[in-house]
């Protein structure tokens, strides 16, 4: 490394290189998904702390999912959607570390959710009578806090570690944001310890709580097949079901991308599916969610006929 090379200050992100014409066509389309998640959970938030019947524990953890869906979707999105206007718009080295730092703590943060929205499931139908004493209020603040606090500490381990990294050649990301990996490779230094860090921590906040999360579902379908009743079977299939479209959808695309070696070929493909867990799937978790809930479209329902009275 030579003496006088300069720091950059400032990246280019890459992004979609497209036509002007496909550009502004995505930036109308993209428009109208991020609207569609900040409204979409938006509302699940205003239904949850508005309505008294959803004041439980799944519909606390579902708050806490909402939260994290709009700050994933206001860290990325709106970025992306200045670079499709004007593609040479640049962004500082400051706010690209910050949107790297807020985006590894949304992504830890949401497995952690996921995998406590399984155990509230698990103890809800393998352990019905004793749900109310497992899942008291302060277990569940409890949960949620540890969940946010514990989100933190990988994305500060990478903080830490990429800080000191010097950056002084290129400064095109060749990303739609500040995503790790593209980061890393614009870096003048080996950064060999800084991916087995982020491969240990991909083990850890994804294959563990995956895991987790699976065990938790062998569990209630043991227990719903248990279940004598049609209507019950039915019903307890429902609640569950939503939870585990969620879980697929945000571990599948998450694992491909970070646990998958990496190639010069598979970046272009890592942009789309980096969309489905910035994008796609904040604005798809209200939609999941929602319409299979009765409870939520009761609340919805109820509100809409207080504004109209």
């Amino acid at each position: 490394m030579g003496g006088n090379q300069t720091s950059v200050t400032e990246f280019l992100l890459v992004g979609f290189p497209l036509s002007p014409r496909m550009q502004l066509l995505l930036f109308g389309l993209f428009s109208v998904f991020y609207a569609f998640t900040l409204l979409g959970n938006g509302v699940i938030l205003g239904l949850i702390s508005l309505d008294s019947r959803l004041h439980t524990p799944m519909y606390f953890f579902l708050s806490n999912l909402a939260t994290v869906d709009i700050a994933y979707a206001c860290n990325t999105v709106p970025q992306m959607l200045v670079n499709l206007l004007n593609p040479a718009q640049p962004i500082s080295f400051a706010g690209c570390i910050i949107q790297t730092f807020l985006f590894l703590i949304f992504a830890a943060t949401e497995c952690l959710l996921l995998v406590v929205m399984s155990f509230d499931r698990y103890v809800a139908i393998c352990l019905p009578l004793r749900y109310s004493t497992i899942m008291s209020w302060r277990v569940c603040i409890t949960l949620a806090v540890t969940s946010w606090t514990v989100g933190v500490l990988p994305a500060l381990v990478h903080l830490v570690m990429l800080l000191p990294l010097p950056f002084c050649g290129p400064h095109e990301v060749n990303h739609f944001f500040c995503e790790i990996l593209s980061v890393l490779k614009l870096a003048c230094a080996d950064t060999g310890l800084n991916q087995l860090v982020i491969f240990a921590a991909c083990v850890f906040i994804l294959v563990g709580p995956l895991c987790l999360v699976l065990v938790s579902y062998i569990h209630i379908l043991f227990a719903i097949l248990r279940i004598q009743s049609g209507e019950g079977r039915r019903k307890a299939f429902s609640t569950c079901s939503s939870h585990l479209c969620v879980v697929g959808l945000f571990f599948g695309f998450a694992m491909v991308v970070y646990m998958v070696p990496d190639s010069n070929q598979r970046e272009e493909k890592e942009k789309i599916l980096a969309l489905f867990y910035n994008l796609f799937n904040p604005m798809l978790n209200p939609l999941i969610y929602s319409p299979r809930n009765a409870q939520v479209k009761d609340a919805l329902c109820r509100a809409l006929k207080v504004r109209s009275t």
